[in-house]
Protein backbone atom coordinates (compact mmCIF):
# COMPACT_ATOMS: atom_id res chain seq x y z
CA UNK A 1 0.00 0.00 0.00
CA UNK A 2 1.20 3.49 -0.80
CA UNK A 3 1.62 6.39 1.57
CA UNK A 4 1.31 10.15 1.62
CA UNK A 5 4.42 11.78 3.09
CA UNK A 6 3.93 15.35 4.32
CA UNK A 7 6.94 17.67 4.48
CA UNK A 8 7.60 21.35 5.05
CA UNK A 9 9.24 23.39 2.32
CA UNK A 10 11.99 25.92 3.05
CA UNK A 11 9.39 28.71 2.73
CA UNK A 12 7.27 27.12 5.49
CA UNK A 13 4.61 25.70 3.19
CA UNK A 14 3.39 22.13 3.54
CA UNK A 15 3.40 19.67 0.64
CA UNK A 16 2.81 15.97 0.21
CA UNK A 17 4.21 13.23 -1.97
CA UNK A 18 2.27 10.09 -2.75
CA UNK A 19 4.71 7.18 -2.73
CA UNK A 20 4.13 3.71 -4.15
CA UNK A 21 4.98 0.49 -2.30
CA UNK A 22 8.53 0.65 -3.65
CA UNK A 23 9.06 4.16 -2.23
CA UNK A 24 8.96 5.89 -5.60
CA UNK A 25 7.18 9.27 -5.66
CA UNK A 26 4.21 9.03 -8.02
CA UNK A 27 2.45 12.34 -7.28
CA UNK A 28 3.57 15.66 -5.74
CA UNK A 29 1.27 18.39 -4.44
CA UNK A 30 1.44 22.13 -4.62
CA UNK A 31 2.50 24.09 -1.55
CA UNK A 32 -0.11 24.72 1.15
CA UNK A 33 0.07 27.51 3.72
CA UNK A 34 -1.51 25.38 6.48
CA UNK A 35 -1.37 21.73 7.52
CA UNK A 36 -5.18 21.59 7.38
CA UNK A 37 -5.15 22.68 3.73
CA UNK A 38 -2.51 20.01 3.00
CA UNK A 39 -4.73 17.38 4.67
CA UNK A 40 -7.64 18.56 2.51
CA UNK A 41 -5.44 18.13 -0.56
CA UNK A 42 -4.73 14.54 0.43
CA UNK A 43 -8.44 13.86 0.84
CA UNK A 44 -9.06 15.40 -2.58
CA UNK A 45 -6.47 13.06 -4.14
CA UNK A 46 -8.14 10.09 -2.48
CA UNK A 47 -11.55 11.19 -3.75
CA UNK A 48 -10.54 12.05 -7.31
CA UNK A 49 -7.88 9.41 -8.04
CA UNK A 50 -10.41 6.76 -9.15
CA UNK A 51 -11.89 8.99 -11.89
CA UNK A 52 -9.87 8.74 -15.12
CA UNK A 53 -11.45 11.99 -16.36
CA UNK A 54 -9.61 13.85 -13.55
CA UNK A 55 -6.21 13.02 -15.07
CA UNK A 56 -4.85 15.60 -17.48
CA UNK A 57 -2.23 13.94 -19.68
CA UNK A 58 0.45 16.37 -20.87
CA UNK A 59 3.79 16.69 -22.65
CA UNK A 60 6.61 18.94 -21.56
CA UNK A 61 8.63 21.16 -23.87
CA UNK A 62 11.40 18.51 -23.91
CA UNK A 63 8.88 15.87 -25.04
CA UNK A 64 8.52 14.07 -21.70
CA UNK A 65 5.13 12.80 -20.58
CA UNK A 66 3.48 13.73 -17.29
CA UNK A 67 0.05 14.16 -15.79
CA UNK A 68 -1.86 16.40 -13.44
CA UNK A 69 -4.61 15.13 -11.16
CA UNK A 70 -7.39 17.70 -10.94
CA UNK A 71 -10.20 18.22 -8.46
CA UNK A 72 -13.81 18.61 -9.52
CA UNK A 73 -13.34 22.39 -9.71
CA UNK A 74 -10.46 21.96 -12.19
CA UNK A 75 -7.70 22.88 -9.73
CA UNK A 76 -4.51 20.82 -9.97
CA UNK A 77 -4.05 18.81 -6.75
CA UNK A 78 -1.02 16.79 -7.80
CA UNK A 79 1.59 16.48 -10.55
CA UNK A 80 3.54 13.41 -11.60
CA UNK A 81 7.19 12.99 -12.39
CA UNK A 82 8.38 13.14 -16.00
CA UNK A 83 8.12 9.91 -17.99
CA UNK A 84 9.98 8.83 -21.12
CA UNK A 85 6.87 7.36 -22.78
CA UNK A 86 3.11 7.64 -22.68
CA UNK A 87 2.94 3.97 -21.59
CA UNK A 88 5.11 4.73 -18.55
CA UNK A 89 2.87 7.71 -17.76
CA UNK A 90 -0.22 5.49 -17.94
CA UNK A 91 1.47 3.10 -15.50
CA UNK A 92 1.99 6.08 -13.18
CA UNK A 93 -1.72 6.95 -13.40
CA UNK A 94 -2.62 3.33 -12.65
CA UNK A 95 -0.33 3.44 -9.62
CA UNK A 96 -1.99 6.60 -8.26
CA UNK A 97 -5.43 5.04 -8.85
CA UNK A 98 -4.37 1.91 -6.95
CA UNK A 99 -2.39 3.51 -4.10
CA UNK A 100 -4.16 6.77 -3.23
CA UNK A 101 -7.52 5.63 -1.78
CA UNK A 102 -6.08 3.62 1.12
CA UNK A 103 -2.65 5.23 1.52
CA UNK A 104 -1.50 6.04 5.03
CA UNK A 105 -0.26 9.52 6.00
CA UNK A 106 3.20 10.12 7.47
CA UNK A 107 5.24 13.19 8.34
Amino acid sequence: MGKFVISTRTNGEFQFNLKADNGQVILTSEGYTTRAACDNGIESVRKNSADDARYERKRSTNDKHYFNLKAGNGQVIGTSEMYESSAAMENGIASVTKNAPDASVEE
